[in-house]
């Protein structure tokens, strides 16, 4: 079974670090976080909890 030389494994391995990089810089960037919408219906209240130990 034929060897590759270190030159073609530091190319192969440098090409699918850099393909990895991409792919989670792209993954990054692509997702668009939707911002928390302000209702009126659900207002928060503070329910003071009383511990009865």
């Amino acid at each position: 079974m034929p060897q590759m030389a270190p030159l073609s494994w530091l190319s192969l391995y440098i090409m699918f670090s850099a393909t990895l990089m991409l792919f989670c810089v792209v993954n990054y960037y692509i997702f668009v976080p939707l911002a928390p919408q302000k209702s009126k219906s659900k207002k928060m209240t503070s329910n003071s909890l009383n511990w009865k130990w």
